[in-house]
């Protein structure tokens, strides 16, 4: 395993390279064990929380960033989510690996997603080329917005050596107003109108049975919306406890349970159509109002995938295989197939950025 210190040790270790290279981070994503760490890339440097903006190389563990920010009452608003607990992984997640798999939780129907509070990337290609794009040096050198092309790439199209977000303030007050038993096409109906209210929901879910809109902000804003909103979604909707985030954001549900995991994203008002018509056992998480599905499915043959991968591309959305057995990894890709015309194009891009070919090869088709 090498470990590079520098972002120059980095671009010489890819230069040198003559064959393939598997990049990890903290090693909590379940991707099988790699030959190059990006955890020795690490520290924060650079946090101005007046201007709400922080930089930190990639392989700084992402708790000491928040621990950073929290200490000024500041956070990073995507909420990303840790994989430990459902993966039966070890490890810290890293910073850099948040941007690669562009890892967002349940505050992404307010804030958007992990690429949405990115503003600046630096990152070796495969050739071992130092490339920077966004945050404090704003000139977009190659005509890509490099920011948006590396997040979510898991390390196809370079190695990140360093990651520049605009973080923001934590709120001053939290409440989750939730409703038991709702079946999911009411579910989603009651969450698509929160959502679609003035009252600024931050995360909309529904987790064993249990319907939960969040909201915050201002103490005073918080207690007058969740009112309004007591009011619009009618009878058996009461104010819940707290802590009920963390469960909806890390799928604790299934996390140390036997079965293999999927995560579908389709349009809200497509889920349950989804759901009610996969023909197979499953257990579902619904995040996003509806849009992130995560389903739990027997550990067996194909896990299901040829039934859910045609469902949901017959409704315009994706499946990612999260979780399985090897005896599934080895018949089912873990990311949906790309339509012809996108291939192409994702195809384009790695030949410009890898032309080797040496970048985590056929992780994503």
């Amino acid at each position: 395993m090498k470990r590079p210190v520098s972002e120059l040790e980095l671009a010489e270790t890819v230069a040198a390279a003559k064959g393939p290279l598997w990049v990890s981070g903290g090693g909590t994503r379940g991707f099988g064990a790699g030959n190059l760490s990006v955890a020795g890339l690490s520290g924060i440097e650079l946090y101005e929380p007046g201007a709400l903006t922080l930089v930190a190389k990639a392989g700084t563990p992402l708790a000491e960033v928040e621990a950073v920010l929290a200490a000024q009452r500041q956070r990073l608003a995507f909420e990303p989510m840790d994989h430990r607990a459902l993966l039966g992984t070890v490890g810290e997640p890293t910073i850099g690996g948040v941007v690669a798999g562009n890892v967002s939780g349940p505050r992404r129907v307010q804030v958007g997603a992990c690429r949405d509070a990115l503003i600046g990337v630096r990152f070796v290609d495969g050739m071992g080329r130092v490339i920077k794009n966004g945050g404090r040096v704003m000139k977009n050198v190659t005509g890509y917005d490099l920011v948006k092309l590396m997040a979510g790439a898991f390390g196809t199209l370079g190695v990140l050596s360093e990651v520049s977000f605009k973080v923001l303030p934590m709120p001053e007050a939290e409440a989750t107003l939730v409703c038991d038993g709702l079946d999911a096409a009411a579910a989603i109906a009651a969450m698509s109108s929160a959502l679609g209210s003035p009252f600024e929901v931050t995360a909309a879910a529904q987790i064993g049975g249990q319907t939960r809109i969040r909201i915050e902000g201002m103490a005073a804003s918080v207690a007058y919306r969740c009112e309004r909103l007591l009011g619009l979604l009618g009878a058996g909707w009461q104010v819940g406890s707290g802590g009920l985030w963390t469960e909806v954001r890390d799928v604790l549900p299934f996390a140390g349970r036997d079965g293999a995991v999927w995560r579908v994203s389709v349009k809200p008002s497509d889920g349950p159509v989804l759901t009610a018509g996969l023909g197979i056992a499953h257990e579902v998480i619904y995040d996003w109002g509806g849009g992130l599905i995560w389903l739990l499915v027997e550990d067996f043959k194909d896990a299901g995938a040829a039934v859910i991968r045609k469902r949901v591309a017959g409704l315009g959305g994706h499946a990612t295989l999260v979780r399985a057995g090897d005896e599934v990894r080895a018949q089912v890709s873990r990311f949906q197939p790309e339509p012809a015309p996108l291939a192409a194009i994702s195809a384009g891009l790695r030949v410009q950025f890898d032309p080797r070919g040496i970048l985590n090869p056929g992780l994503m088709g």
